[in-house]
């Protein structure tokens, strides 16, 4: 098999993966209600996600998605590691 694919090899191809899916995972359970956006899951799916994305895009040198996954990451951590409050 080939170690290296258009855009990095196959082990960052797969972190990459791993990030998107998280990502997309936190948005399509809060899309059917499985999460509420104020949960710890979902931020630290959110945020793990991201810092994945933004760890691979530093590798490979692409500003754009540096800011873009960098600044997710940053915007989900506070929901990750907040208190959740009981009425």
């Amino acid at each position: 098999m080939r170690e290296q694919l258009a855009g990095g090899s196959l082990f960052q191809q797969g972190v990459a993966l791993v990030g998107a899916l998280l990502v997309l995972s936190a948005y399509a359970a809060l899309q059917t209600g499985r999460l509420d956006r104020e949960s710890r899951t979902f931020g630290a799916l959110n945020f793990f996600g991201s810092a994945l994305l933004t760890w691979i895009a530093v590798l490979d040198g692409r500003w754009g998605f540096i800011l873009l996954e960098g600044a997710w990451a940053v915007i989900s951590a506070p929901g990750m590691l907040r208190r959740r409050r009981h009425p």
